[in-house]
């Protein structure tokens, strides 16, 4: 029993923090999409 709860403190934390790290990797790939988009635009309304 000690075993399971070892492996489930030791997989848990990493777990975790990737989950938490991946979701605010999200949101700033979808502000940096939005901004290259606009930055398109804006090249485009210049030629």
């Amino acid at each position: 029993m000690q075993e399971i709860f070892s492996n489930i403190a030791n997989l848990g934390f990493p777990i975790v923090i990737s989950i938490y790290l991946l979701v605010r990797i999200e949101g700033k790939l979808n502000e940096l999409t939005n901004s290259i988009i606009e930055l398109s635009n804006s090249i485009s309304k210049l030629n």
